[in-house]
């Protein structure tokens, strides 16, 4: 094992932590890589996505913003 740390947390930080055990004897620091491995896809994910959105807007654009589309409005 590595060299290890003493950190401070919120009773209430504690409690939760306890509650999100997937087995009792799961460690705090089984229990913290997983949850910082979770949260480091779903933030490239979230990147991934917002590209998307991005490159995608220009081209919806110009679909939506139309004189054809324009003239249904007032129908």
């Amino acid at each position: 094992m590595g060299e290890l740390t003493t950190i401070q947390l919120n009773k209430s930080l504690l409690k939760k932590l306890k509650d999100a055990k997937e087995h009792p004897r799961q460690t705090y620091n089984e229990l913290l890589d997983k949850a910082l491995s979770v949260f480091v896809a779903a933030k490239k994910k979230n990147t991934y996505d917002e590209f998307l959105h991005k490159i995608q807007q220009q081209k919806m654009k110009e679909i939506w913003d139309n004189k054809e589309d324009e003239a249904w409005e007032s129908v």
